[in-house]
């Protein structure tokens, strides 16, 4: 099947409000990154020292070598910037969610001593701070197994979130079906958690930030000053808690990283930050953990048949109907390129509609031919189809006078005679009487009008359809 993986649809225009712990108007998911320890470094096994988030402008890699400006640097992270952070969030009795490198937190017991001591939750953002990229599946499935199993060994209790940063196209499915993580953090798609299916696992995706982050402090473009970095949280949150004033809660998720942040220049817009949110009611300063948990409780995962993941015959049998009598169109829309944005019914109905307006003529024609005359003899010996006999019932079309069945009897001869196809029209839309308007109307029309609408018309019945069977 030619499946497209990718989910750009998400929640559309209308995202549920998250209904927050005591009805906050935002969520806001303090996220401390710990990778002191962990980073490319030859005494850690690797081939490379680190280049990657420091402030060494243009970093590269110096293959076999400790680089030791770069290693002081992530020194500065654990010995200075780890102990700001922990006073200034101690202080506020704000908690935050670790992203602990284990091998990192395996090199910094008293910080780990620190983090559990304020109740933190500490999360595995793997076993190393490498890339993934280029890993091979079985390679980066036994790292990750060997990260769970360190970080339990250091910190006393498995991490039960995760985040890898520097993933790979299957570090996600891979974390899922490691099995044990109530949440992940490796997207960055949406502005509240989301699920994704794995298998038979529901796996809670709550999607992180790479620009509410500090790590612009050393990307370009990026922040040069603390106030930048204020001002960019600031905004963010104005838009967000706005939007959970007016009944759409969101999740505002902040990243941080010790040896950024934790200078003095550039945590000093942080504090800014947090005095000013800490001025507003109803916001929520959670751990990862606690948003997993009401979202788990709140907002639960419910399976639900999905048109591109149905084979062929399935799909067909199921939508087949959806224009009237001419299943080829189903069965020709499964070879097309669907994917999650087809599975609801303005997605599927776009992917019929393809193969009706790339039909010949002839084929369009037969669809057209294929519908039943409205209050005609079919109707009255009830051999309409099941979704045509409840369309023409839903506009009293089944309770006629016999003067008003002769009318549309008479019109339906007349409308055949001229155009050859019945008329059609999505009697959902209208009553009995505009209907009859618009007969008496369009069978004055040319034909290739009345093609054109008929069309129009049949496309719109599908549409109407596919929003009875689909979200």
């Amino acid at each position: 099947m030619n499946r497209y993986p990718r989910n750009m649809t998400g929640y559309g225009a209308n995202p549920p409000d998250a209904r927050w712990p005591n009805d906050a108007k935002i969520a806001i998911s303090l996220v401390l990154n710990y990778e002191e320890g962990g980073e490319n470094n030859v005494l850690h096994g690797d081939a490379a020292s680190e280049a990657f988030l420091s402030d060494i402008a243009g970093a590269a890699p110096w293959p076999g070598k400790r680089h030791w400006n770069m290693e002081s640097l992530y020194d500065y992270g654990a010995r200075a910037g780890f102990w700001r952070l922990h006073q200034l969030f101690t202080s506020r009795a704000i908690p935050v969610t670790v992203y602990g490198v284990a091998t990192a937190l395996a090199r910094n017991p008293e910080q780990v001593a620190a983090m559990k001591a304020a109740d933190w939750e500490i999360a595995s953002h793997g076993l190393k701070w490498v890339e993934h990229k280029d890993m091979p599946e079985a390679e980066e499935r036994a790292s990750i197994a060997e990260a769970v199993r360190l970080h339990t060994e250091v910190v006393g209790t498995r991490p039960r979130g995760w985040y890898t940063g520097r993933c790979s196209v299957n570090t996600v499915r891979l974390v899922a079906e490691e099995g044990g993580f109530d949440w992940i953090s490796d997207t960055y798609d949406d502005d509240l958690p989301h699920w994704m299916e794995f298998g038979m696992r529901d796996q809670l995706i709550i999607p992180y930030t790479l620009e509410a982050n500090d790590m612009r402090f050393a990307t370009a473009p990026g922040y040069i000053e603390g106030q930048q970095f204020f001002q960019y949280l600031k905004d963010s949150f104005d838009v967000l808690y706005a939007e959970g004033g007016a009944g759409a809660a969101k999740m505002f998720s902040i990243g941080l990283h010790c040896r950024l942040i934790g200078r003095p220049g550039k945590i000093a817009g942080l504090m800014r930050f947090l005095d000013y949110a800490q001025g507003f009611e109803g916001v929520w300063f959670p751990r990862r953990m606690d948003i997993a948990a009401h979202w788990a409780a709140h907002h639960a995962h419910t399976r639900r048949d999905r048109p591109s993941q149905m084979d062929r015959a399935t799909f067909t049998a199921k939508f087949g109907s959806i224009f009237e009598h001419s299943p080829w169109i189903a069965d020709r829309a499964h070879a097309l390129e669907l994917g999650p944005a087809h599975d609801s019914a303005v997605g599927l109905h776009n992917a019929l509609c393809r193969m009706f307006r790339s039909a010949t003529p002839a084929e369009r024609m037969g669809v057209l031919a294929a519908h039943p005359d409205l209050a005609g003899k079919l109707a009255a010996a009830k051999r309409l189809t099941a979704e045509s006999t409840a369309e023409q019932a839903s506009a009293a079309l089944d309770s006629l006078t016999d003067a008003e069945r002769a009318t549309f009897q008479s019109l339906n001869t007349d409308y055949v005679a001229k155009h050859g196809f019945p008329f059609i029209i999505a009697v959902r839309d209208q009553t009995k009487d505009s209907i009859l308007a618009a007969f008496k109307t369009r069978i004055g029309n040319d034909t290739q009008t009345e093609f054109t609408t008929a069309c129009a018309q049949v496309e719109r019945i599908a549409d109407l359809r596919l929003k009875d069977m689909l979200p």
